[in-house]
């Protein structure tokens, strides 16, 4: 039997030879008398996938930014900037760089009045935020 640090040496490298072919795990292909594993299991994610669902679950995994949320959620319609800043103990350009993050996550959007932006939680995002979780479980 292999070691860990062995296996771990064997999956890293595209080809092995003939006798270590038999403690490797996984599909085993022979070509110009070289054996090659594939791997035995593949994510059902592709790469882009995985960042845009990280993305999105970033910007929830912060209690400043849940509280946001919770306060858009509370009040359905859309909150002025200034009433969001008035609602916590931070300074106003640490609510906006909040306010940008989950902007860019998809999870709030704003309209603009005046001077004045107003913002309101996409249901659309959290719906899909909880799809990913519960694919996860």
């Amino acid at each position: 039997m292999t070691s860990v640090h062995q296996t771990n040496t064997h999956r890293t490298s595209s080809v092995i030879t003939a006798s270590t072919a038999a403690n490797a795990v996984g599909v085993l292909s022979r070509q110009a008398g070289v054996v090659s594993i594939a791997p035995k299991f593949a994510p059902t994610l592709t790469e882009d996938e995985a960042v845009s669902q990280a993305r999105l679950l970033k910007a929830l995994a912060d209690p400043t930014r849940l509280r946001i949320l919770s306060l858009l959620s509370r009040h359905e319609g859309e909150v002025c900037v200034f009433e969001i800043v008035e609602s916590f103990t931070l300074e106003q350009p640490t609510i906006s760089h909040h306010l940008r993050i989950l902007r860019d996550a998809g999870l709030v959007d704003c309209r603009k009045k005046g001077l004045w932006a107003y913002y309101y939680v996409r249901r659309e995002a959290l719906n899909r935020a909880r799809e990913v979780i519960n694919e996860l479980a």
